[in-house]
């Protein structure tokens, strides 16, 4: 008798589960199937074809931690200037090795948009979304769909290279599912052929051809994850994926059997259960581990020195690229740079002068710390005097603001 309720009780609960994740204008489209739960997609007959292992991360529920409803009450983890509240450090994330690319593709922090409205460089292919703001920060807030999609706006629908990195800020509430990443070949357009997943426990890479997870370091782990900011960077080179949570590299998918052309961000949310991200950044490149080759351009263009907002205090996840640059002159022992800063055209010429020549001088301090003579440094600041973009768009003031060191 306690085998047969043990049983019903089984059988009950896989019934619930399905009903909760089976969208029924899905059902409606696939007809009579057994397969639940083996796609984020909507394009029915490549999801009949995916097996339940390739999907497994996408569907594990997380523990049973209390939902955490996002609005202005929310725990303060952020700061206005952006930066997460885990408590990163430049030191923390002293072997830190992700190194963004070098032309910015799409970049959006939320600044242009009003709260409680959808941002402007968005679209909205499924499901609900608004901007929300959490701790003095716009933040992108998923709050219904199953599956909900959304997609930056860009003026080519193919516009991911060989190699290309994404980097985002997501907040992970008690008992959400975490946010997926969907990477769309080119020619499936609103499907997806790839995924990853940063949950509470583990990272999760998803493919027709292959399904790959990396658990997180305990410091960043299960409670130590939920209800807190962490930054997360994927790196695409030659079809091998990295994807770094915090300052730990915690998957590496040595073929993911697909080239990705372009970026999707969604999964499953609701109002209790929102999924939230900001500080998104598309680049392309990202083949920059200079370790133990000569030097012989005349200068390297860096867009992965981040800072707060309106300040020369550097950004944790900074430490890649000047990890890349410490390795460079090291190799080179005979070389000298001048660093040199330059901003956007946002704010007064005057002003952007003084804060690029502070943001060059903190490098420099940040440099010697890790071992390198200052006498191998020297720094100016050329403010929004030498534009590399226009000033007209988000990407455009991304790649404006950046940090050179050109050779002596």
């Amino acid at each position: 008798m306690k085998k047969t309720l043990s049983l019903i009780a089984a059988l009950l609960l896989v019934h619930c589960l399905s009903a909760q994740v089976q969208d029924p204008s899905v059902t409606a489209k696939q007809g009579a199937t057994d397969k639940v739960n083996n796609t984020t997609s909507d394009k029915v007959n490549k999801g009949l074809d995916k097996t339940e292992d390739a999907v497994k991360g996408m569907f594990k529920k997380k523990k049973d931690n209390k939902p955490t409803a996002v609005s202005d009450t929310t725990p303060a983890t952020s700061s206005a200037s952006g930066s997460t509240a885990t408590a990163a450090t430049l030191s923390t994330y002293q072997n830190y090795d992700f190194v963004p690319g070098d032309k910015i593709l799409f970049e959006d922090h939320f600044t242009d948009d009003a709260d409680g409205e959808f941002p402007a460089h968005w679209e909205l292919l499924k499901g609900q979304g608004v901007l929300n703001k959490m701790a003095g920060d716009e933040a992108f807030t998923l709050t219904d769909g199953n599956y909900v999609k959304v997609a930056p706006r860009m003026q080519h629908p193919n516009y991911l290279t060989d190699p290309f990195t994404v980097e985002y800020d997501t907040y992970a509430p008690g008992g959400s599912y975490g946010l997926l990443v969907f990477l769309n070949a080119a020619g499936t357009t609103n499907d997806q052929d790839a995924t990853v997943q940063v949950s509470e426990a583990e990272a999760n890479f998803s493919s027709d051809a292959v399904s790959l997870t990396g658990a997180l370091p305990a410091s960043i782990k299960d409670e130590n994850f939920i209800n807190k900011w962490h930054h997360i960077a994927i790196a695409y080179k030659n079809k091998q994926v990295k994807v770094y949570v915090d300052q730990f590299r915690v998957l590496t998918i040595p073929d993911a059997h697909m080239i990705p052309a372009q970026v999707q961000f969604g999964g499953i949310a609701s109002q209790e259960n929102p999924m939230v991200f900001k500080n998104v950044k598309i680049a392309a490149g990202g083949d920059m581990n200079m370790i133990g080759k000569q030097f012989t351009a005349s200068k390297i263009v860096t867009h992965g020195i981040n800072f707060d907002i309106d300040k020369a205090t550097i950004r944790p996840e900074s430490m890649g690229t000047l990890n890349m640059i410490v390795q460079v002159m090291t190799s080179n022992p005979a070389i000298k740079f001048e660093v040199d800063g330059h901003t956007d055209n946002s704010g007064s010429s005057a002003h952007n002068a003084t804060l690029s020549q502070q943001r060059a001088d903190a490098v420099k301090q940040e440099l010697v710390k890790l071992g390198i003579d200052q006498g191998r440094l020297t720094t100016k600041g050329f403010g929004d005097t030498k534009p590399i973009s226009d000033n007209n768009s988000p990407e455009g003031k991304a790649n404006n603001r950046r940090v050179e060191f050109v050779k002596m």
